[in-house]
């Protein structure tokens, strides 16, 4: 995916007297308009006949794609990522083997091509690394006519996709696109997909639009919605942040978190939207203790109660749980099984016999039956166990809390939500009731009660006891 200058070139010369003329006597066209040239040297010798088109590094020149000859911003910046060095780390691995190669090198992996280019068409060491045309594909036609022919990436994933991401990054060892299948972040959401101020969260095109990203790619102008693919999260020209992700996730401030970006939206209650009565995508915000509802007269304040999770010892913040990576081995030979990369983005996720994590959400909250290694790995918990008994004991408390809460809004208001009562969303005057009624859908957010107990419980007891004492001071009503 390039930006504006990758489509037009940004190596550029001002001619002195006459025109350069572009190498590969082959190839007539060139990156030239008017008075700018963008390139005044030889791309290299022509490319092997049977390499499909693909150019790769200019000939004697390793970590110089031919294509950064016109576009040296995106180039330069690609010398910054792990692509850039993708044999040299297969080779330095200890295990390199022949089948790996296809994806450590510019090859008919990640892009449009469906048989043997580049690499593993001719073996020729300028197709090395993971270059420009591993995910635009062939640049030799778009060097004839650069105006006629503009090499696009594809951003879709999926395991039966010939090209994108998943080509090369799925496996047991590193399973990112199947993992990323099991996961919510894969599913497109129809009807907030389509609505304009929604799609900055539910639309992979308006999540890059909305970050400020410009480039083009097979999908952008789709009226097919992307899901929150790798493409949205992470960068392929720029290492900025480790991972290549767009935005930091090693930082415990939630107005520069990757995750808060969508992850932190109504956290409060807000009297003037109709769906201010229940909390949406709240989780950076109560990490920190800085959601819900405050009911007057408590002596609470955002940001008050912080608990270690949401405190600045935790570097990475909702990375640290969610996005935890483990290896998996037979218990009984010890030998390798597979390689958790966490990207089903749960952070005590469910797993099968041999502990793989499955994409399941119902599993009982137990070293059983789910993994807690991002808790113990995180060096926060001493052991699963103990994690598991701890989190248990928090949302047996926390529901106790909020059910004696539901209990009093129902006698306040027996259609609870439902418009008419001191509950109605379609009324402007916020009541108690509502205040309380908003953070009682904190607490059960997502369905139950262990999202937000992890994320932080001492502030919703907090919230959820203050909420009590509220409403029983408000109404005259107890709890049954």
């Amino acid at each position: 995916m390039g930006d504006s200058d990758f489509r037009r070139g940004s190596f550029r010369r001002t001619v002195r007297g006459s025109l350069a003329v572009l190498g590969l006597a082959v190839f007539a066209g060139g990156c030239v308009d008017e008075d700018t040239v963008y390139n005044d040297r030889p791309f290299g010798d022509d490319p092997p006949a049977s390499a499909g088109g693909m150019l790769g590094y200019v000939q004697g020149q390793a970590g110089e794609p031919t294509c950064a000859q016109c576009h040296a911003t995106p180039g330069a910046n690609w010398t910054t990522t792990a692509h850039a060095g993708a044999w040299e780390t297969l080779q330095d691995s200890g295990h390199a083997q022949e089948f790996c190669e296809a994806c450590h090198t510019v090859s008919q992996f990640g892009n449009a091509a469906t048989t043997p280019a580049g690499w593993t068409a001719t073996g020729d060491s300028r197709y090395v690394d993971v270059q420009c045309e591993s995910c635009h594909g062939e640049g030799s036609t778009h060097v004839a006519d650069p105006e006629a022919s503009q090499p696009l990436p594809s951003l879709a994933v999926g395991e039966d996709l010939t090209n994108g991401c998943g080509e090369c990054h799925n496996g047991t060892h590193h399973p990112f696109v199947e993992q990323w299948e099991l996961s919510k972040h894969s599913e497109v959401v129809g009807f907030a997909a389509s609505r304009l101020e929604c799609a900055s969260c539910h639309r992979g095109q308006g999540t890059l639009l909305a970050w400020g990203v410009r480039s083009d790619y097979v999908e952008r102008d789709s009226e097919e919605p992307l899901a929150v693919v790798c493409g949205v999260c992470h960068s392929m020209h720029d290492n900025t942040f480790e991972g290549q992700l767009r935005f930091p996730v090693r930082t415990p401030d939630v107005t520069l978190h990757l995750c808060a970006r969508c992850h932190d939206r109504r956290s409060v209650a807000d009297p003037n939207d109709s769906h201010g009565l229940e909390p949406h995508a709240p989780e950076t915000s109560h990490l920190v203790g800085e959601s819900g509802w405050i009911p007057p007269g408590s002596s609470l304040a955002y940001g008050s109660i912080v608990m270690t999770h949401g405190s600045t010892s935790n570097e990475k913040l909702c990375a640290t749980c969610h996005v935890a990576m483990y290896t998996v081995t037979d218990e009984a030979t010890g030998e390798f099984e597979f390689q958790a990369v966490g990207h089903t983005f749960d952070a005590i996720p469910c797993v099968d016999e041999n502990g793989i994590p499955n994409g399941e959400g119902d599993c009982p909250v137990s070293t059983a039956a789910r993994s807690f290694e991002g808790c113990v790995d995180s060096g926060c918990h001493s052991n699963g166990d103990g994690a598991a008994a701890l989190l248990n004991n928090r949302a047996d408390n926390i529901r106790a809390d909020a059910d004696d809460l539901l209990a009093l809004l129902t006698l306040v208001d027996p259609n609870l939500d439902e418009p008419g009562g001191e509950i109605d969303a379609t009324v402007s005057t916020f009541t108690i009731a509502e205040g309380g009624f908003f953070n009682y859908s904190l607490a059960i957010h997502g369905g139950d009660v262990y999202g937000s107990t992890t994320h932080n419980p001492p502030w919703l007891r907090a919230l959820l006891d203050a909420s009590i004492v509220a409403v029983e001071d408000e109404y005259g009503v107890s709890v049954p």
